[in-house]
This record gives structure tokens, C-alpha cells and sequence, in this order.
């Protein structure tokens, strides 16, 4: 699988220092929730086409996709937070975002039922994450976003695409599960 030069990872972490007057996140919807991603993460956003499917694999991971060349695992995000695997339909797509593993950008893909808008988020609209009541685990919400009197779910990225948690999981990984 292939990844991104070491330097696009240093730029990458260039631009996710905070700036005075907040930052910008993408918004989406998934099983009728609204989550958002850090806008420094994504790489791109396409339509939902076919994709290779892998025998033996978790839910979660639904297959992988070929980028421009590039070999792209494919993250069901509803079977990731342990709901239902997400049916496809006319608005699915998949965002491409790029994840730091071992000093390197690689890209992974995250299917969503739809993409709303982006949006930029002062930071004191970011609430602190809640310790309960959440329905998916806490070290995966980054803070909850307060927008038009409603919450939206910023994702830790890092923690919900965490290469060695999923290979892990997948039984690839000798790297245990963080606590």
C-alpha cells in the first residue's frame, strides 16, 4: 500500500497548529447523526463506486478502492462504532482522508451517507467531549461542536482510524488495542 512522502506528513502537522480564530471541519451525516472531520484530514471526497471486497475481513473494513494507482482501504464507519453496516445509496460517497502511521501520511477511505457542508468552527464552539452517554466510544469524539443550537460529533480521527488498533482487530497486528 502505498503513502505519502515523509515532508507531506511535516506539512500536514504544520497546518493543524491552531489558529486564532478556530478551524474548519466537514461536516456529514451517518445512520441519521451528524459527525464532523477536521478539514486538515481530508484529501478528497468521491462518489461511491464499486469496490473490491475482501474475504475474511471485519465489518468495517468493506474492501478497498483503487486512487490514481494507489491501493486504498475502505472504512465503513457505522460498522466501526458497532452499528449496522452502512446501506448504499444515491447520496454514499467516500472521503479520503490521510492518517499519520509511523511518520507517514496513508491514505484510507470512510464511507458516510452523505456529505453536508463545511463548516468553520471557532473554538469556543468546541465543547469538550462528554464522559457518558455517547453512542460511540469516547477516545473517538474529538469535542462536540455546538452549531444552529445542535451538536455535532467531531471525530478524533487518529483514534477511529488507528492503523494498529484495526490491524489488531483485522489479526494482522501484534500491536494490542489502547486502552
Amino acid at each position: 500500500m502505498s503513502t505519502l512522502p515523509a515532508t507531506t506528513a511535516a506539512n500536514r502537522i504544520a497546518r493543524q497548529q491552531d489558529t486564532p480564530g478556530g478551524r474548519q471541519f466537514l461536516t456529514f451525516s451517518l445512520g441519521g447523526e451528524m459527525f464532523a472531520i477536521p478539514l486538515e484530514h481530508i484529501r478528497e471526497i468521491i462518489e461511491f463506486g464499486g469496490l473490491t471486497e475482501i474475504p475474511m475481513m471485519p465489518d468495517f473494513l468493506r474492501g478497498v478502492i483503487n486512487l490514481r494507482g494507489a491501493v486504498v482501504p475502505v472504512i465503513d464507519l457505522a460498522a466501526r462504532f458497532g452499528r449496522a453496516p452502512t446501506a448504499i445509496a444515491r447520496r454514499t460517497c467516500i472521503v479520503i482522508l490521510e492518517v499519520l502511521q509511523e511518520e507517514q501520511l496513508m491514505p484510507l477511505g470512510v464511507i458516510v451517507d452523505a456529505v453536508s457542508e463545511v463548516l468553520a468552527v471557532e473554538h469556543s464552539q468546541i465543547e469538550p467531549r462528554p464522559s457518558f452517554g455517547a453512542k460511540i466510544r469516547a477516545e473517538f469524539i474529538e469535542g462536540m461542536i455546538n452549531h444552529h443550537d445542535k451538536f455535532v460529533v467531531a471525530l478524533d480521527i487518529q483514534h477511529v482510524l488507528s492503523v494498529d488498533e484495526m490491524a489488531s482487530l483485522i489479526g494482522f497486528g501484534a500491536v494490542a488495542a489502547p486502552d
